[in-house]
C-alpha cells in the first residue's frame, strides 16, 4: 500500500461502517490516510487525517495481499460505464479484493441501479426492492428458460449471459435435476425477517412448476387460475394447485411483525417431484417451529395471525351471527381491536393488500385445494372459537379452603368457545381453571389462581391453534401430493428457513433459530469447501494449505451429551416442579466456567460475564457473533410444550370430530418414538427433541441434493426503496454467511481474474514490446498463451538491470529521485 492508494477503512461508530480513504504516507509501523468524501458527483479529500498500525500477526504476514493494517482494505478500481454495460460486477467473485467492503460497496452500487441480484460465486445476493419491480413478466422469465435450455444442449456457449436473477438459480437447479444423474436438487432461501424470502420462495416454485408443466398447458398467470376455481379442483393442473396451497399457509403461518408485514413465523421445506421427462407430479410441505408463543402475546405495532383479522374484518352479516362476532358488544371498538387476542399490537392494517381481500383469496385457496363448504366452515369455526376462548375473563373467589381461585366471569363467553371449538362445555370449564396431576396413580385436582387460569388460558389457545396448523399443513400435502413414490424420478426442494436473530432479549425460539443457522452454515462452509476444493483441482494448483472454516465445536456446545445447552434444557424439564429456568442457567454456569473468575468457556463459544450471571443470562458465539439469552423467559415451559390432562380428557371426550383429528396430529407429531421410550408408556418428546430430529433430517436430506444458495437482505428498517443503511446490510451479510464464504476463498488465492481479461488489464505495462512480439489484443488467440507469454516477458525485462544514467554518463533530476527510490525506468508509450 503506497501514497495515493484508495482503500476501505472500517469505522465502529456511525451508520457507515466503511469510509473510501486515501493513503498519505506509509511509515514502517503505520500508514496515514483522510477520508474521500463523495458531493456532487465529485469527489473531495477530507483535511483531517488518522493513523491506522500494521498488523503484526501471522495471518496478516501470511496474506497473499501483502502487508495487512488495523481496518483497512484495499478498494477496486470504480468500474466505468462500460464495464457496467458488460456486467463485469455481475459476479463479486470476479473482483480483484474481494473482502467486506468491497461485497458491501458493489451490492449498495448495483440496489440504486435497480439490480437488486448479484452472484458471489454459488451464492445469488437477493436485496429486497421494497417496490414493484419489472423484473417478473413473462417476457423475462420465458428469456431465462431459453437460456438454460440452450446451455444444457451445449450451445450458445460464447453468447453473453443473462444477468443475476432469481429465475437464473432456480433454471440452475431444474437443468442440474435433469442432467444425466438425475440428481435431486434443494434451493436454501434465508435471510432476517423483512429481507423477502417469502417473495423470493413464491418466485422461485412458479419458475420450477412452470418448467415442470407440459407446453400445450395454461401459463404461468396464477391469477387466472384463482379466478376459474369454483368448488372442484377438477379444472386446476397440479402446478396451480401447488402454487394455490401458498396462500393458506400464509394465512395460518405468516403474521405482520415490526420489520415485516408478511412475515413467515415457521420455517418450511417445499419438495417439488418431477418424473424422468422432468414433468411436476406433486409436492410435500414440511414445517419447522411455528411460533405458538405469539398466539398468547404480540407486541404494540404487530399482529396475531392473518387469519383471525380476515376472519374478523372480511367475514359476512350471515357468518358474524354464526361466529358470534356481536358487534353491538364492543363498545364501539372495531372487532380486531376488540378481541384480546388480536388487539394487544392495535390490529393495524396491511400496507399491500386489506384482510378483507385476504379472506377471499384464502377462501378461493381452500376451494382450489378441493375443500368443500362444510370443512371450511369447521376451520373457520375452530378459528373464531380460539379468539372467543381468548375473551375468557375470570374472577376471584375464596375456597372452603381460605384460598384465593379463580372462577369463570362471563358464561356465555365460555359458552360460545366450546361451541365453536366442538367441545363439552363443562370440561372447557375444568380445563381453564383446574389442574390434575397424577401422583403414583392418584390423580390430585389443583383449582387454579385468577393470574394461573389466564396461563392456563393462554395454553389451550396455543395448543389448538398448534395443532390446527398441523392439520392444515397435512391437508394441503393430501391435495398437492403426487400418488406414486415410483413416478418420481428427482426432486427440488425449496427450504424457506427464519435467518439469525438477536434481538435486546433473546429466548428459546431465538436459540432454536440460531442454532438452526449455524447447522446450515456448517453444511454451507462444507459446500463452498468443496467447490474451491474441485477449481483449484481443475486449475492444478495445490490446495492442502487452505483449512477449512468448521464451526462444529459451537453445535457440540449447543446439542452435545451430555452438555449440551438444549440437553442440558432437556435433562431440567425431566425434574417436573423442581426443575425451574434459574436451576438450569446456574447448571449451565458450573459446566462451561467452573471457575471462580471465570467468563469464557475454555471453548470460547459460552461466555457470561458476573452481571450477566446474577441475572440469569449467557452468551453463545456464533459464526455471526455473540448472542445474548435471558434464561428466565419460559426457556422450560417453552421447551417442554405439554398438554395439561385436563385439556386431553377435553380433546378426547365429547368433543367433535375435527377437534379429535386435529389433536391425533399433535400427538403423534410429539410422541417420542425412540428405542428407550418403547419400553413403558408413551411420553411426549420436549420441543427441542422435535426440533433437533427435523433438523438432522433435513440437514441429511439436503447433503444428498445439490444444493444452491439465495441470500435475502433488507436495506433498510423503514421498508423504503431507494433507501440503505450500510450498517444494517454488513451485519446481514455476516449472518447470512456471505463472508464466511469470501474467508474460505481468502485463504488461498482471493485474486481471481479469467485469462482475457487478466491480458487485456496488464498488456500496458509492456508499452515498448511490439505488436510482433506481443500482440496488443487477444482477438482470434489464446488468452491463457498470451497470458503466460505476458509474465514470460514480464520477468525477463525485470531481470535487466535499470539504466538510469543517459549515453554520455549524466543523469536527469527525474531519474535521480527513480534511483533513490529503486523505481523502474519510465513508460514510453
Amino acid at each position: 500500500m503506497e501514497a495515493g492508494t484508495r482503500v476501505w477503512s472500517y469505522e465502529s461508530s456511525g451508520e457507515d461502517p466503511w469510509i473510501l480513504s486515501e493513503i498519505i504516507s506509509r511509515s514502517d509501523n503505520s500508514i496515514k490516510l483522510k477520508h474521500i468524501i463523495a458531493g456532487g458527483g465529485e469527489e473531495e479529500t477530507n483535511k483531517s487525517s488518522f493513523d491506522r498500525p500494521l498488523l503484526t500477526n501471522d495471518a496478516a504476514n501470511s496474506s497473499s495481499e501483502g502487508a495487512k493494517y488495523e481496518g483497512v482494505e484495499l478498494a477496486n478500481v470504480q468500474l466505468s460505464e462500460a464495464d457496467i454495460a458488460e456486467g463485469m460486477d455481475n459476479d463479486m467473485i470476479s473482483l480483484p479484493h474481494l473482502h467486506e467492503p468491497a461485497i458491501l460497496h458493489a451490492v449498495s452500487e448495483r440496489y440504486f441501479r435497480g439490480e437488486i441480484y448479484t452472484w458471489t460465486g454459488p451464492v445469488l445476493i437477493a436485496v429486497n426492492p421494497f417496490q414493484r419491480l419489472p423484473l417478473y413478466t413473462r417476457e423475462i422469465l420465458e428469456s431465462y428458460r431459453q437460456e438454460g435450455f440452450i446451455r444444457s444442449q451445449n450451445l450458445g456457449d460464447n453468447a453473453k449471459p443473462l444477468g443475476p436473477h432469481v429465475y437464473s438459480i432456480a433454471d440452475r437447479s431444474y437443468r442440474q435435476m435433469m442432467a444425466e444423474e438425475r440428481k435431486s436438487q434443494s434451493i436454501l432461501i434465508s435471510g432476517e425477517s423483512g429481507a423477502g424470502k417469502t417473495e423470493t420462495t413464491k418466485i422461485v416454485m412458479l419458475y420450477l412448476t412452470t418448467l415442470g408443466t407440459p407446453e400445450d398447458s395454461s401459463g404461468p398467470n396464477v391469477e387466472v387460475g384463482v379466478e376459474e376455481v369454483h368448488d372442484s379442483n377438477e379444472k386446476l393442473s397440479i402446478m396451480e394447485r401447488v402454487l394455490q396451497s401458498n396462500p393458506i399457509l400464509e394465512a395460518f403461518g405468516n403474521a405482520k411483525t415490526l420489520r415485516n408485514d408478511n412475515s413467515s413465523r415457521f420455517g418450511k421445506f417445499i419438495e417439488l417431484g418431477f418424473n424422468r421427462a422432468g414433468i411436476l407430479q406433486g409436492a410435500k410441505v414440511q414445517t419447522y417451529l411455528l411460533e405458538k408463543v405469539r398466539i398468547g402475546f404480540h407486541a404494540s405495532g404487530e399482529r396475531n395471525y392473518h387469519i383471525f383479522y380476515q376472519l374478523l374484518r372480511g367475514a359476512t352479516e350471515e357468518q358474524h351471527h354464526k361466529y358470534c362476532f356481536h358487534d353491538g358488544l364492543t363498545g364501539g371498538l372495531e372487532l380486531a381491536n376488540y378481541f384480546h387476542l388480536t388487539g394487544q399490537g392495535g390490529a393495524p392494517t396491511l400496507r399491500e393488500f386489506t384482510d378483507e381481500e385476504g379472506l377471499k383469496y384464502t377462501l378461493k385457496s381452500m376451494r382450489s385445494m378441493g375443500w368443500d363448504e362444510g370443512k371450511i366452515d369447521m376451520v373457520l369455526s375452530i378459528v373464531a372459537g380460539i379468539l372467543h376462548l381468548g375473551q375468557v375473563k375470570f374472577e376471584s373467589k375464596m375456597s372452603d379452603g381460605g384460598q384465593e381461585i379463580a372462577q369463570i366471569a362471563d358464561e356465555k363467553t365460555v359458552a360460545d368457545a366450546a361451541k365453536l371449538l366442538g367441545v363439552d362445555l363443562e370440561k372447557l370449564t375444568t380445563a381453564l381453571t383446574v389442574r390434575i396431576i397424577v401422583t403414583r396413580g392418584d390423580e390430585i385436582r389443583i383449582d387454579l389462581a385468577p393470574d394461573k387460569a389466564q396461563d392456563a388460558r393462554d395454553a389451550l389457545a396455543k395448543t389448538v391453534y398448534g395443532a390446527l396448523f398441523l392439520w392444515v399443513v397435512k391437508e394441503v400435502n393430501n391435495c398437492i401430493m403426487w400418488e406414486n413414490d415410483k413416478d418420481i424420478r428427482s426432486s427440488a426442494g425449496v427450504l424457506d428457513i427464519f435467518g439469525f436473530e438477536s434481538f435486546a432479549i433473546n429466548s428459546f425460539e431465538q436459540l432454536c433459530i440460531n442454532f438452526t443457522n449455524e447447522a446450515l452454515q456448517q453444511q454451507f462452509n462444507k459446500f463452498i469447501f468443496k467447490l474451491e476444493q474441485e477449481e483449484y483441482e481443475r486449475e492444478n494448483i495445490s490446495w492442502a494449505f487452505i483449512s477449512f472454516p468448521d464451526n462444529q465445536d459451537c453445535l457440540d456446545t449447543i446439542i452435545s451429551r451430555p452438555q449440551g445447552i438444549l440437553t442440558m434444557l432437556d435433562d431440567e424439564c425431566k425434574l417436573g416442579q423442581r426443575g425451574s429456568d434459574r436451576n438450569w442457567v446456574k447448571r449451565l454456569n458450573d459446566t462451561y466456567i467452573p471457575e471462580r473468575n471465570q467468563e469464557v468457556s475454555d471453548n470460547t463459544r459460552y461466555s457470561a460475564t458476573k452481571m450477566q450471571q446474577v441475572k440469569g443470562i449467557f452468551c453463545v458465539r456464533h459464526f455471526a457473533g455473540n448472542v445474548a439469552y435471558t434464561a428466565e423467559t419460559s426457556f422450560l415451559e417453552k421447551n417442554r410444550d405439554e398438554i395439561p390432562l385436563t385439556a386431553q380428557t377435553l380433546f378426547e371426550e365429547d368433543s367433535s370430530d375435527l377437534i379429535k383429528e386435529i389433536y391425533n396430529i399433535q400427538l403423534s407429531a410429539s410422541e417420542d418414538t425412540s428405542a428407550s421410550a418403547k419400553s413403558g408408556p408413551a411420553k411426549s418428546k420436549t420441543v427441542s427433541q422435535q426440533f433437533k430430529a427435523q433438523l438432522t433430517s433435513l440437514i441429511e436430506m439436503i447433503e444428498t441434493t445439490d444444493p444452491h444458495y439465495i441470500r435475502c437482505l433488507k436495506p433498510n428498517d423503514a421498508a423504503k426503496p431507494k433507501l440503505m443503511t450500510r450498517k444494517r446490510l454488513t451485519e446481514q451479510l455476516r449472518y447470512g454467511g456471505v463472508l464466511e464464504a469470501v474467508r474460505v476463498a481468502r485463504m488461498g488465492y482471493p485474486v481471481r481474474m479469467d485469462h482475457g481479461g487478466f491480458f487485456k488489464r496488464y498488456r500496458m505495462l509492456l508499452p515498448s514490446v511490439g505488436e510482433d512480439r506481443l500482440p496488443w489484443s487477444a482477438e482470434d488467440q489464446d488468452p491463457q498463451q498470451l497470458s503466460e507469454k505476458l509474465l514470460d516477458i514480464v520477468l525477463e525485462e525485470g531481470a535487466k538491470p535499470t539504466i538510469y544514467e543517459n549515453e554520455d554518463g549524466t543523469i536527469s533530476r527525474a531519474n535521480q529521485i527513480r534511483k533513490a527510490q529503486r523505481q523502474p525506468e519510465e513508460m514510453v508509450f
